[in-house]
């Protein structure tokens, strides 16, 4: 039936021939159809008719636009108008690893294939546009969102994000990037005005949204609920008309997050195309005809009418609308939906992945052991539920412990829950093998957990956060940096009787470890998907040789960050009530802050072990385009004794600046496979706009003549080469 729709919609829509077609031929649809449509059929495209659609023209064979949560997978069919789950039983998914792992692969082909292979499973559900990726900054590791998001560095989100986008696309999925802009937080998101400096603006918090609209070509773009100096970024006129639009020529259309409009005028003329929410005000209320009481709907079509506003604004909104419909016509493709292919893509993504954070040399583990102790209630608790609108249904989902158990088939693997959260399991897809019930005290399940260590070949603790509210999930900032539920007194005494315990921490954000100098190893495994357990057992067993690296720094204690004041973050109250949180720190977010004020954090920006090592030889530079771009030639060799992929980073030093810098910033990376003894050689080319700041008086990005140094890294705090160069 869902094949035979869709045919029906080709065959009637004879403005929209499913062709695909050029973009002249897509322009010359949308054009053809605007001249045809009545003001009521303007209207009705650019909000919403159902909490995940827009009605499209029948009148002119023009379908339904349907989006759908990602960005790690198709969401379930939900509720016309109402978050309840519709109750489907075919719409199950591959639920794929979260974006924070994604960054930490520092893979480029890997993230196209991560696109490509959730736009297939959007394409068979007949989704023309996946609310995703995410790609705001982890400006503190608070942020309820991080684990949505690809870290703390705008070069490195963007150069993710792009290929995610193209690989979604390329099934004629529209990527919608979010949330634009200065997204930085879930306390008060709903209301908080954010003010932030022009230069920190467009130098952290804007180049990620730059790249993924121009390099990558999104077609939507999804707007934010928060305020920007004084507008809600909805309708902020700065954000989506000034810089979106005019400044870098976007020709896609902007999104409302769910429920973040708040003035028909503001909305009409401040650069938003198309509203989307649930009940009246998007939100809370309910009422006959809601859709109708849009501030996108009945509200502009009077304001239109009273002369109030031009209907000029308007047919920009319905020639976006239109374009966005007509790019993700099927083109003949129907996509395909929980495939081996797909799984297999979830399994490899997680496993590469995955950070080695510390190794005393009990990784990889042996095969011929006898006994394997797994503690930690996240070894069995369901992941891919959670964490609100990304929450999934998926087709299975392998836990810790089974893809431990599956590894060690001659082995005993026995299980102990060790700690109890107390937490149920969220989301309305509540599912488990195993019973997450506890009766016994906390002194019960820590002596279980120390008998049951006895005799142990490996000890495996896997613990973390748990997409819960008030850990990583939406809506909600952590009210701590430290592990919830005790872990880390419990970790500290489980570690006395064993020091060579392993520590698996799942988490979308960074954690505090006070025990990190008391255990044998420690993993970082972030939210896995489907293949959890099988992709954490490939590492753990050295099937995959990791070679994840961190895109965000793990500071010793959130003291440490630049984050000093209730004004920066979470934000202070004015006297009319309103609530304010100010960038203050400016540009010195992440490894750049702590570079600049010489704190040494827990674990570095960039940051991953290997069970094998490489040797970085003497960067070549050449200049390339008549010296208007400089290429960087760096040999690198597996000294090791096994095979496997190391990310090579290059950030830029500028040793004369006349304004203050960062003392580096990363301006290239490139992933390189290597087997035992062999030398390969990574590249990188770079122009004027690496070595650029950006002048806000001049409004330009400016780079200054005088000498710079590429830094050849391993991470932000490992410089293996460098060399001098001079604009």
């Amino acid at each position: 039936m869902k094949h035979l729709k869709f045919f029906a919609l080709c065959a009637i829509a004879a403005l929209t021939s499913c062709s695909g077609g050029k973009k002249q031929d897509i322009e010359s649809r949308v054009e053809s159809a605007l001249s045809q449509m009545s003001l009521d059929e303007k209207i009705a495209v650019v909000h919403a008719q159902s909490k995940f659609s827009s009605p499209g023209v029948r009148r002119l064979g023009i379908p339904e636009l349907w989006c759908d949560d990602g960005p790690h997978g198709v969401r379930p069919e939900t509720m016309w108008d109402a978050w309840e789950a519709a109750g489907q039983t075919n719409d199950s998914c591959t639920a794929y690893p979260s974006l924070t792992c994604l960054a930490a692969t520092w893979d480029r082909e890997l993230a196209k294939r991560y696109g490509r292979s959730v736009g297939e499973e959007a394409r068979y559900r007949n989704k023309n546009v996946l609310l995703g990726p995410g790609v705001n900054i982890c400006r503190t590791p608070l942020c309820g969102r991080n684990f949505e998001y690809m870290g703390e560095d705008p070069y490195l989100a963007g150069q993710m994000a792009v290929p995610y986008i193209q690989g979604v696309q390329s099934n004629n999925v529209a990527a919608c990037v979010k949330h634009y802009a200065v997204n930085n937080q879930e306390f008060k998101r709903l209301v908080i005005d954010t003010h932030v400096d022009d230069r920190a603006l467009y130098e952290i918090y804007l180049p990620a949204f730059k790249a993924a609209v121009l390099e990558g070509g999104a077609w939507s773009l999804m707007s934010a609920y928060n305020k920007y100096e004084g507008t809600f970024a909805s309708h902020n006129a700065r954000l989506l008309k000034e810089i979106l639009k005019d400044e870098w020529a976007w020709d896609g259309a902007v999104i409302s997050d769910w429920g973040a409009v708040h003035d028909t005028e503001e909305a009409a003329t401040g650069g938003l195309d198309l509203e989307f929410g649930s009940y009246t005000d998007g939100e809370l209320r309910t009422a006959p005809a809601a859709y109708d009481n849009y501030y996108l709907a009945q509200p502009y079509k009077e304001k239109i009418l009273a002369g109030e506003l031009p209907e000029e604004e308007l047919n920009d909104k319905v020639r976006r609308a239109l374009r966005l419909n007509f790019r993700t016509l099927a083109d003949g493709n129907f996509g395909s939906m929980c495939s081996p292919e797909h799984f297999a893509d979830s399994r490899s993504i997680g496993a590469q992945g995955i950070v080695l954070l510390k190794n005393s040399g009990i990784l990889p583990l042996k095969a011929d052991v006898s006994k394997v102790v797994v503690l930690g209630e996240n070894a069995i608790r369901p992941m891919v539920v959670g964490g609100s609108s990304s929450s999934l249904k998926t087709q299975h989902e392998t836990s810790p412990l089974d893809g431990i158990r599956a590894s060690f088939p001659n082995a005993q693997v026995v299980y102990e829950r060790a700690y109890y959260s107390g937490e149920p399991t969220p989301g309305n897809y509540n599912y488990s093998l195993y019973d997450l019930t506890e009766e016994r005290p906390a002194d019960k399940l820590l002596s279980d957990a120390l008998a049951a260590m006895e005799g142990a070949d490996y000890v495996i603790f896997v613990g973390g956060l748990n997409k819960n509210k008030y850990q990583d999930c939406e809506g909600r900032d952590r009210r701590s940096y430290e592990l919830p539920y005790g872990q880390n007194e419990l970790i500290e005494t489980l570690s006395a009787a064993r020091p060579d315990m392993i520590y698996v921490n799942i988490s979308g954000s960074p954690v505090a470890m006070p025990f990190v100098d008391k255990v044998g190893a420690v993993v970082q495994a972030w939210y896995l998907g489907s293949e959890t357990g099988n992709a954490l057992a490939d590492v753990l067993t050295g099937a995959v040789n990791p070679s994840g690296k961190l895109p965000f720094t793990f500071p010793v204690a959130l003291e440490d960050g630049p984050i000093k004041t209730e004004r920066q973050y979470p934000g202070i109250q004015d006297e009319n009530g309103k609530w304010h949180v100010y960038y203050d720190e400016g540009i010195y977010v992440g490894y750049r802050w702590y570079d600049s004020k010489e704190v040494k954090p827990l674990f570095p920006f960039g940051y991953g072990l290997s069970y094998t090592t490489f040797e970085y030889g003497k960067p070549v530079l050449s200049t390339r385009r008549m010296g208007k771009s400089l290429t960087i030639k760096v040999p690198v060799t597996n000294t090791g004794k096994v095979a496997g992929a190391e990310v090579v980073q290059l950030y830029i030093s500028d040793v004369e600046a006349s304004v203050d810098r960062p003392v580096k910033e990363l301006k290239g990376f490139d992933k390189i496979y290597l087997e035992p003894g062999q030398t390969g050689y990574v590249s990188f080319t770079i122009g004027r706009d690496a070595l650029s700041f950006f002048d806000a008086e001049k409004h330009e990005w400016v780079a200054e003549p005088g000498t710079f140094k590429a830094l050849i890294a391993a991470s932000a705090a490992d410089i293996r080469q460098e060399a001098e160069f001079s604009l």
